[in-house]
């Protein structure tokens, strides 16, 4: 039994689709048993110095300002 070239992607996309699937399922059973897993944080709860980010640097820009075009007729 051969699959025909034109059913051969969605054939993969399903077969995919079902692995995918049956490893989600696998891993939503044994959750309960397992336990949620833990939160891991991302960054310490560092206290910010807001008036030494405040004062920023002069930009330089370089170039013409943006303008978006809103009329595609004129240039």
């Amino acid at each position: 039994m051969r699959i025909r070239e034109e059913n051969r992607n969605m054939i993969l996309l399903a077969t995919v689709t079902l692995c995918c699937s049956a490893l989600a399922g696998t891993l939503a059973l044994f959750e309960p048993v397992l336990g949620p897993a833990p939160e891991k944080r991302v960054a310490e709860g560092a206290v910010i110095d807001i008036t030494r980010t405040s004062i920023q640097a002069p930009v330089r820009v370089v170039g013409a300002p943006f303008e978006p075009n809103v009329n595609p007729r004129e240039r």
